[in-house]
């Protein structure tokens, strides 16, 4: 047992500064680079889903708990989405607001796996996801994916080889954070049937299913709706990563049990957050809308100034620089990056072996910014 001012062995593993690890080096009166390594927007929620735009005369109970479900109107507002969006047959008892996605897999991952038990990952993959599953003491198994399957038959091969007596569920994400990927139809419905002949729960990470750029997007839980729980998020979809508004959908027993660790972890998302992702829901489309298109604008110049093909969907691209690390390694060039106006998010960060490679959001600066901060990368990787 740790003593003060010890942590368990399972926290002093888990990784740290997972966006920036060179951060830490500005000063106050230094300008700060350009924050390719953080996975949020430049753009400010649609008017009329700010905070400035919500008032106690209209909200009566706006700065008190709410239930830990989530508000009802929220909730109801939620199950037509996703039974008209994604396809998804669920009803109330099968929905939870969360505090952010991020709190939604926590308490899907506290759920359903025991101390030792094993999640597989598909890697690369969205940096926290492995902390949140070393937090309930299970054992992230990271599964080399993105850029090495070419097939349904060779993406069901990865996951399998790695499948032990000790798997309990198989992470999925798309569209991909970090790689830009969409999964098409038939790689999900293959590792669908995968989970069901292996008896493993499917966690669907969905949170970028408004940015599709090439392909469609294809919701897992009506492949496999006895064991798949999927996340969404009001983070990205409408610009309010601040808030803390996500949601999750899965069968209703496996959702009761989820609420019980959200409500003792994070209670429930805030109030005020739920309203401005209720009026999302109502009032936010066309806001979307602009944003794919601002985005899919930036995705495409990064893309040409890098030399990468264009991305499918997600805000990301993910970068191999082990022709330009030399003798410092990843964490040079970094620092030279950091130095030369740009933050990058290591690739390590998205999975072990991925030290050579860097992660760049485009879409957390204006459009200007990033271009310039891309051609400042293209410049260092010449």
């Amino acid at each position: 047992m740790p003593r003060p001012p010890h942590s368990t062995s399972a926290v002093a593993n888990m990784p740290g500064r997972v966006f920036s690890p060179v951060g830490q080096r500005l000063t106050p009166a230094e300008a700060p680079p350009v924050p390719l390594n953080v996975g949020d927007t430049w753009m400010e929620p649609f008017e009329g889903g700010r905070m400035e735009d919500l008032h106690v005369a209209d909200h009566p109970g706006m700065h008190r708990y709410s239930e830990t479900q989530g508000i009802p109107a929220l909730v109801d507002a939620l199950v037509e989405k996703l039974r008209t969006r994604n396809g998804i047959d669920c009803d109330r008892n099968g929905v939870l607001v969360s505090a952010g996605a991020t709190g939604a897999l926590a308490s899907v991952v506290g759920m359903l796996a025991a101390p030792g038990e094993e999640i597989l990952i598909l890697a690369p993959f969205w940096p926290l996801i492995r902390g949140i599953v070393q937090s309930f003491r299970a054992v992230p198994v990271e599964v080399p994916f993105f850029d090495r399957v070419d097939s349904a038959k060779s993406a069901v091969e990865a996951v399998r080889m790695r499948i032990t007596e000790k798997t309990v569920a198989l992470y999925v994400s798309s569209p991909s954070n970090p790689t830009g990927r969409v999964m098409p139809r038939a790689w999900l419905e293959a590792l669908a049937a995968l989970a069901r002949s292996e008896d493993l729960w499917l966690l669907s990470d969905e949170v970028y299913e408004d940015y599709v750029y090439r392909g469609e997007h294809v919701s897992v839980a009506p492949l496999a709706p006895e064991r798949t729980l999927s996340v969404y998020s009001f983070s990205k979809a409408y610009g309010m990563a601040g808030n803390r508004v996500g949601y999750l959908v899965g069968p209703p027993a496996a959702i009761a049990e989820a609420e019980k660790i959200s409500t003792h972890t994070f209670y429930h998302s805030p109030t005020a957050s739920q309203l401005a992702a209720l009026a999302a829901l109502r009032q936010g489309r066309s806001w979307v809308d602009r944003a794919k298109r601002l985005y899919r604008e930036a995705g495409e110049d990064a893309a040409a100034v890098l030399g990468l093909p264009p991305p499918e969907g997600s805000t990301f691209l993910f970068v191999d620089v082990r022709s330009k690390l030399g003798d410092r390694g990843l964490s040079g060039f970094l620092s030279d990056c950091f130095d030369a106006g740009v933050a990058l998010a290591p690739g390590s960060s998205c999975g072990a072996d991925y030290e050579g490679w860097v992660r760049v959001c485009y879409t957390s600066a204006p459009p200007d910014q990033v271009k310039q901060a891309v051609r400042i990368l293209a410049r260092l990787l010449a």
